[in-house]
């Protein structure tokens, strides 16, 4: 078990679990696990971790085939600008290696931000908090369990 599950678990949210064999030559995980679960990459989100010109982190959750505009998720988060936090930082904070980052069960919880293109899909899937697994859920309650905000933040 991993935070996620535990975390979608106590909240007795209506989530299911996918699996696939983890590929270490993958170029993207997010498309990776599009392509072998067999479902659209704009159902499948991707968890970054962004620090803000004050040094405050925050997350973006967004479809794995789209870009994060930083403008956008700056603001978003009412700053002045965002960038890729550290990789470490990003692990230590969130308690997740990089790959396999999830929204639910970090250490911390941060800021978060979901792109608006979540609320046209009937559930969304997010890394269950290690590559190689899956988390399939409704995107409200996602965005209800994290206190998070749908925004645009990709690149059009």
């Amino acid at each position: 078990m991993t935070p996620a599950i535990n975390l979608a678990k106590k909240h007795r949210l209506d989530y299911q679990l996918h699996e696939y064999t983890h590929d270490a030559q993958a170029a993207s995980f997010g498309l990776e696990a599009a392509e072998k679960l067999g479902i659209d990459a704009a159902q499948v989100f991707k968890t970054l971790v962004v620090s803000s010109d004050a040094g405050a982190l925050a997350v973006a959750i967004l479809p794995v085939d789209k870009t994060l505009n930083f403008k956008k998720m700056a603001k978003a988060l009412s700053c002045k600008k965002v960038q890729m936090a550290d990789s470490k930082l990003v692990e230590r904070t969130t308690g997740y290696v990089l790959g396999g980052v999830s929204p639910l069960g970090q250490k911390k919880r941060l800021p978060t931000m979901i792109d608006c293109s979540a609320q046209t899909q009937s559930t969304i899937y997010v890394s269950g908090g290690r590559r190689g697994l899956e988390i399939e859920l409704p995107p409200h309650q996602l965005a209800t369990t994290l206190n998070a905000h749908f925004a645009a933040i990709t690149d059009d």
